[in-house]
């Protein structure tokens, strides 16, 4: 699937990974979520045993192969800039609906950030989930990410609970946000 964009003079391409992104998604995963959450983290050691975990070209081509998760890449002038990976019907306590859209990432590399490619890539997956059939889009936050927060909140999420998110058995507080589609 494609879906073009033309912001800021850079072509925009969002497209489903496959099985032959996985190196690319992989690196793309380490690289974000470092950026976006490695300054929360206190034990550094601890922070690259969660990378090394969790962004591995092999635990990424698990993942990708499971028929409930799909990850989307989106480009800016052909270079990887972000991805977003949902996750459909997944059940969480804070989340009524068993036919949801769990945003679990969506992740733009700092570079891209005034790009501001985050808010397609997010636009482009609220029309994915409705193609889906799906009646809710639901993620979290951590609750230090104020960036993160006030962007959910501008596209009209409601903070519905929260969540403890582990890293290395380490809890960090979430925000659940929840919209309907």
């Amino acid at each position: 699937m494609l879906f073009f964009f033309l912001k800021n003079s850079s072509m925009i391409k969002i497209k489903l990974a496959t099985l032959l992104d996985t190196t690319v998604l992989a690196q793309l995963g380490r690289v974000t979520w470092e950026e976006s959450h490695g300054q929360y983290i206190d034990d550094k050691n601890n922070l690259l045993e969660y990378l090394d975990k969790n962004f591995s070209v092999s635990k990424t081509k698990q993942e990708i192969q499971n028929p409930k998760k799909f990850f989307y890449i989106i480009y800016a002038d052909e270079i990887p800039a972000g991805y977003a990976k949902i996750i459909v019907n997944e059940n969480q306590e804070n989340i009524a609906s068993n036919n949801n859209c769990h945003l679990e990432r969506i992740f733009i590399q700092k570079e891209f950030i005034p790009l501001k490619i985050g808010q397609q890539l997010l636009f482009f997956i609220q029309e994915r989930a409705k193609e889906l059939k799906l009646d809710t889009i639901w993620l979290s936050v951590y609750v230090k990410n104020k960036r993160a927060i006030r962007f959910y909140e501008k596209n009209e999420f409601e903070n519905v609970g929260s969540l403890n998110f582990k890293v290395n058995g380490v809890p960090y507080e979430n925000i659940v946000f929840s919209k309907g589609l």
